[in-house]
């Protein structure tokens, strides 16, 4: 094959404005495809779902059920739940004694509820 480029124009130019836009397209793709979820959420809303379905349960972030499931960060860790998506998978799926609320809350706030812990986790539910 052979690619003639017109000869207006430099070929270290146009291999520099080829790369250029090959850049611009990797830097697009990745900005859109690796958003953080937690940079989405509304932790207004995460807190309403949570005073709503998940206080009762776990006021404070603690547990009146069992108390070595908390939602301390410490606790979180521990049990594997230290990740919006752990978290959300709980909470629409539920786990023995913790109830599915997929059927529930809609994606959105389960997302939200989940931003919401770990926010809370961090900053010891204070």
């Amino acid at each position: 094959m052979n690619f003639n480029i017109p000869e207006t124009r430099s070929r270290p130019k146009v291999l520099w404005q080829i790369l250029a836009a090959l850049a611009l397209g990797c830097w697009l793709c990745l900005t859109l495809l690796c958003q953080p979820t937690a940079l989405a959420a509304d932790l207004g809303n995460g807190e309403r779902v949570f005073e709503l379905q998940c206080a009762g349960c776990h006021p404070n972030g603690g547990n009146i059920i069992r108390r070595g499931k908390n939602l301390k960060q410490k606790a979180l860790k521990r049990n594997g739940f230290d990740s919006p998506e752990a978290i959300a998978e709980i909470v629409r799926n539920g786990k023995n004694n913790m109830s599915a609320y997929g059927d529930r809350l809609t994606e959105a706030e389960i997302a939200d509820v989940a931003a919401y812990v770990l926010d809370r986790a961090a900053a010891n539910w204070k």
